[in-house]
């Protein structure tokens, strides 16, 4: 368990993110009172997070740029959402607690980017989302938080990208900001959780949106971020 012990400090909190699920986060950190948003990480011209990040003069780094250099030094949690950068060994480290993402699966269940997809596409009958401590592996950290939602079996027969989308936009986006802000919550009161996820019943599955097969493995050999 991680502490945040001095009740009176904000917990300075870096996001990398884009998209609509990454503003989410970052609108719940900003008006969370014992949060101060120091930084995100973000595309250029990314019109949700980088928007956002301008209105509250936060500063921002460009996607791809992320590392232990270009990093805040006042960090004490770094928080992905919807994030395509990898948070390497030396960026890892730079917070004071750590990192935590989310990731739209029962962890270890589903590994990968298309977490979603393969999902409805096993017509698994239940999936969720996690909350999990970042580590050097891909979706391997200690988990955190969890929220299981039932899949509409109407969706096995649905092409797969739409029902992906419908059950991310009604159900699995919200379970997103609703255990990071828990975990941020609990982070704060020294109450967080971590449990490591049971390898026993890991899956990875690779990306459907790309011709070639991800392999993560191979991001963990010979870190230098």
């Amino acid at each position: 368990m991680h502490e945040f012990l001095d009740t009176e400090k904000k917990l300075n909190v870096f996001i990398s993110g884009q998209k609509y699920f990454g503003s989410l986060i970052l609108h719940e950190m900003v008006k969370n009172p014992r949060v101060n948003v120091v930084g995100v990480c973000t595309p250029i011209g990314d019109k949700h997070v980088g928007k956002m990040a301008y209105t509250h003069e936060i500063p921002i780094i460009a996607a791809g740029s992320l590392n232990g250099d270009t990093m805040p030094k006042n960090v004490d949690i770094g928080i992905t959402a919807h994030s395509f950068d990898y948070i390497g060994k030396a960026t890892r480290y730079k917070p004071t607690i750590g990192w935590i993402g989310y990731h739209p699966s029962l962890l270890p269940r589903h590994r990968g980017r298309s977490s979603i997809e393969w999902a409805i596409k096993m017509r698994d009958f239940l999936t969720g989302g996690t909350t999990f401590w970042l580590n050097s592996g891909i979706d391997r950290g200690d988990i955190i938080e969890q929220e299981v939602v039932w899949i509409d079996p109407k969706m096995y027969n649905m092409d797969i990208k739409k029902a992906a989308r419908l059950l991310w936009e009604h159900e699995l986006q919200d379970i997103g900001v609703r255990l990071i802000n828990k975990t941020i919550n609990d982070i704060v009161n020294g109450t967080v959780k971590r449990r490591p996820q049971d390898n026993r019943f890991s899956t990875f599955e690779p990306s459907l949106n790309v011709k070639d097969i991800f392999r993560p493995d191979a991001l963990m050999l010979n870190e230098k971020n």
